[in-house]
């Protein structure tokens, strides 16, 4: 929570007035300029050489990664006539993703997945104009370069659509990195479901926290992504060409998916958490139960001890030869009939029956498994003309 308010600037600031945070790192911008026909990559330094990159008829992606150079900020924002409040949430990182028209342009945030312990995401700002797109990364690295090798390799629509598509890939790219993300959770939670049966131990209280934090890390960036690509899909600025709309379809199919699988992620990792109090009330009963049995078995034999322990003078084998190991053999065959008594009761020794013994249910077949309806809904053969299927 300290490092969330740290991201955002000093109440009462002017709206508007980009503010950079402590963490934001020097910038590096990577430039693009392409047609149908041709590409040009170049690494620019400043404002001036960005502008003059993007002078001419081609389409021009600048990424920007790293925020700490606010002259910067601002010469693209004259150039390319950026909205003040857009450029203010460029550098106001733990932004929540949207999206917004600003006529001229559309301003969309987005949040990409950084793995690690615990898990993080970084702020995405995407500029579409009629000729270009800014990209602005808060830190070094991410996810896109198959959409630059798309670029370079001049397959697909990339190259002859205009900026609008390739906002579409990058968005379409941030949302489906967040598929290998929730598959690794996905093994971690089946891990922690073992070990919670198995081994309820701190060392796997711990780690169902930790899961729990990140889905929840993983729901406040994928669920406001699911709306902002809405809103580009039923918006009516001209920038996002009806084309474009109809791949943004799959891309917000692709952004429910992900959040059907965080949240039923959660639900599993919730289970857990009961699963865990269940398994030490269990392993509790079970040595309450061990306890009690002990206790139980030397009540008699502490009576047996008390009684001859009074030592009257008047008690016959206080003073006779065999009284000694008489009294001991028969606390000895007292404790093993209680014993012998409680395993025949199953309270102590449970176990269950050999699988030879169990009782079938259902109709498996002969030498076979037993059937599974929802196996069989998912392995039944689905028809190619679906819609379901066409991504």
């Amino acid at each position: 929570m300290a490092e969330h308010n740290r991201r955002r600037k000093p109440p009462g600031t002017s709206p508007g007035v980009p503010v950079l945070t402590a963490e934001a790192l020097p910038p590096r911008i990577h430039g693009i300029r392409f047609t149908p026909d041709a590409l040009e990559e170049k690494d620019l330094t400043g404002g001036q050489e960005c502008a003059a990159f993007a002078a001419g008829g081609a389409v021009v992606w600048l990424d920007i990664q790293g925020l700490a150079d606010l002259d910067l900020l601002r010469s693209l924002g004259e150039t390319f006539r950026l909205h003040p409040l857009a450029v203010e949430d460029v550098v106001s990182l733990g932004q929540r993703p949207k999206a917004d028209d600003y006529d001229t342009h559309i301003f969309v945030i987005a949040r990409m997945p950084e793995a690690g312990d615990p898990l993080t995401t970084d702020q995405t700002s995407l500029f579409v104009g009629p000729t270009f797109l800014l990209t602005f990364q808060e830190r070094y690295g991410d996810c896109l370069d198959p959409v630059r090798e798309r670029l370079r390799r001049g397959k697909g629509l990339l190259r002859r659509s205009g900026p609008d598509y390739l906002a579409y890939a990058i968005i379409d790219a941030i949302v489906d990195a967040f598929f290998p993300v929730l598959e690794t959770y996905g093994e971690k939670l089946e891990a922690l479901e073992n070990d919670v049966v198995e081994r309820p131990t701190r060392r796997v209280l711990h780690g169902i926290h930790a899961a729990k934090r990140d889905l929840l890390t993983l729901r406040r960036a994928v669920w406001p992504v699911r709306d902002a690509v809405n809103s580009l899909i039923r918006g009516e600025n001209e920038l996002m060409t009806p084309s474009t709309r109809v791949y943004l379809r799959d891309c917000y199919d692709h952004s429910v998916q992900i959040l059907d699988m965080v949240e039923t992620y959660r639900e599993l990792a919730a289970g857990l958490m009961d699963i865990y109090i269940t398994s030490l009330s269990q392993r509790l009963n079970e040595v309450m139960k061990v306890l009690t049995i002990i206790s139980t078995i030397f009540i008699p034999l502490t009576f047996i001890a008390g009684v001859y322990g009074m030592n009257f003078d008047f008690m016959p084998e206080l003073r006779w030869r065999y009284g000694y190991p008489l009294i001991m053999g028969a606390m000895a065959v007292l404790g093993l009939l209680m014993v012998w008594y409680f395993y025949r009761k199953g309270w102590i020794g449970e176990s269950e029956p050999p699988a030879s013994g169990r009782k079938k249910r259902g109709g498996a077949p002969p030498g076979g498994s037993p059937r599974h309806p929802a196996r069989e809904r998912q392995d039944a053969p689905v028809s190619p003309a679906s819609p379901d299927n066409v991504r």
